[in-house]
């Protein structure tokens, strides 16, 4: 603190009248408030790594070249351990934030305002801040490469992974990790990659206007990973649809700096760093919560987890199916079973409550009901067809179910050796199996076709029709209607007919007793 001291008397021409300690931040640095006779302050910082520091320094003089919103550098100690910065006082996005933090997510108008404002405005920082910066001013390394990424997800699987206990194959882990670092770099990109961009790391002035500090952990890199820090940051659980909300602002805001991709591509890319910065974040948790017994940190390892269950949800995005499989069994442990905590009221008057907020009126009458409601059990009828002799009739009186268009897939019909064999037969159902192609488009009628048989059969409906056809009636469309059928009949245990018009093939799947 004395050398602190002198620093300040050489720079200002006086001694201080007071120097304050502040509250730690994450980092090895120790901050301090040093006031002068006039009562202005300045902050003082001082930090054991000269690396780190003179990184911070360089990038701080640069963006306020560029005439970003960061604090001034006032005056450097010759050793660099040292220095003086402008203060910006003390209201971080992060305390304005609280509030909507703490009522889980319930965010008002204001706090939307000021993220808005934030997000906003980091292209700036990204793009323009790149612009003349010298890399190998930064510190631990200059660029966001495959080595970096790697280390990153060995740091979870050694501190948060095998922490739990979870039973993985590691050369299968490795192998779809390398894939996943290869894809993370696989854009060269000319942006500064800030890093740590958090709201704790925002600083508001008396008008609200952000400023941004601790950054020297920045190098050059894809500018989705700061979005993803910011607003995939767990403990500030961020509702989906504002969420949603502030990565468009960010992208019509980076239309202002750079030449953007599409709206499509930048999703996809965008999900990839969402997953890379959860599974970094949780090897820190790990590190800091199992290892060194810090509660704030196993306090923050549920709302991650969280975090990563929506984001399996997200399959197609991510072509690693041994990780993937591996991240779901590791949510489904039940020491990260979600718990569903009640709604929270907010102290500024952004309330939740317990009651409906549409209440019953006298006039409003009864809820009708269907007069199909309860006749149940339900009959499952499923079609195959050929388009040219038309879609099956619907004797039920029901208005029939779905139809669909077997022809976008793969057509074994098309091949000498399968001409006289049907959907049903074991080279043909190899061919499709083999192609794929068959299978993803089963995959999305399973979904929609679940759903519709389980809420019939809530409601004890009693006739439901899905139709498959192809050109012929005799490959695809006989593939599709009888795994469907089986899938059906297996998972829900209805009755199940299965009628292949072409072929004049029928059978019956009885209900299960």
């Amino acid at each position: 603190m004395e050398k602190l001291a002198e620093l300040y008397k050489r720079w200002k021409g006086e001694a201080p009248v007071s120097i304050t300690i502040l509250p730690e931040a994450g980092s090895n640095r120790k901050y301090y408030r040093i006031t002068s006779n006039d009562g202005e302050s300045v902050i003082g910082v001082v930090g054991n790594s000269r690396d780190e520091n003179h990184t911070f320094i360089y990038l701080t003089k640069h963006f306020t070249d560029r005439k970003l919103p960061v604090p001034h550098i006032l005056a450097v100690d010759d050793d660099e351990l040292r220095y003086l910065q402008t203060d910006l006082g003390s209201t971080s996005l992060f305390d304005v934030l609280r509030g909507g933090r703490e009522s889980g997510g319930r965010y008002n108008m204001r706090e939307k305002q000021l993220l808005t404002a934030v997000i906003r405005e980091l292209p700036n920082i990204q793009i323009r801040g790149a612009r003349g910066l010298d890399w190998d001013v930064c510190y631990p390394q200059p660029e966001f490469d495959v080595d970096s990424v790697l280390f990153d997800l060995n740091y979870f699987k050694y501190c948060f992974l095998k922490a739990t206990e979870l039973e993985f194959h590691e050369l299968k882990l490795e192998a779809n990790f390398r894939l996943f670092a290869k894809d993370l770099t696989s854009e060269k990109s000319e942006s500064f990659l800030y890093r740590d961009f958090q709201a704790r790391n925002v600083m508001l002035d008396h008008a609200g206007k952000p400023y941004f500090i601790d950054y020297q952990g920045g190098r050059k890199g894809p500018y989705y990973y700061d979005v993803a820090s910011f607003l995939w940051q767990a403990a500030a659980k961020y509702p989906f649809k504002l969420r949603r909300e502030l990565v468009y602002e960010y992208y019509n805001s980076l239309k202002n700096y750079t030449e953007v991709p599409s709206v499509r591509h930048f999703v996809e890319r965008l999900s990839l760093f969402v997953l890379f910065r959860t599974l970094q974040v949780l090897g820190a948790y790990g590190f800091r919560g199992y290892f060194e017994h810090k509660k704030h940190f196993i306090d923050s390892i549920p709302p991650a987890i969280d975090n990563l269950r929506e984001l399996l949800k997200l399959k197609k995005f991510f072509p690693y199916p041994y990780m993937m499989d591996m991240l779901r069994r590791l949510t489904e442990l039940p020491q990260f079973a979600h718990i569903e905590e009640p709604a929270l009221s907010r102290a500024d008057g952004f309330k939740t409550t317990q009651h409906t907020v549409y209440k019953a009126h006298p006039q409003d009458g009864p809820a009708t009901f269907s007069k199909y409601d309860g006749k149940g059990p339900l009959v499952v009828h499923v079609y195959s067809f050929s388009y040219r002799k038309g879609i099956p009739e619907d004797v039920s009186g029901n208005g029939g179910g779905y139809v669909f268009d077997c022809r976008a897939t793969h057509n074994p019909g098309r091949y000498e050796p399968y001409k006289q064999l049907t959907g049903l037969d074991e080279p043909v159902i190899r061919f499709l199996e083999d192609d794929g192609e068959i299978i993803s488009f089963l995959d999305g009628v399973y979904a929609m076709a679940d759903h519709h048989v389980r809420r019939y059969i809530q409601r004890g409906f009693t006739n439901l029709m899905f139709c498959f056809g192809c050109t012929g009636g005799q490959h695809r469309s006989v593939y599709s209607a009888q795994h469907l059928a089986e899938h059906l009949h297996n998972k829900f245990g209805i009755e199940v007919h299965v009628t292949h018009r072409e072929q004049n093939i029928s059978k019956v799947f009885h209900a299960k007793k």
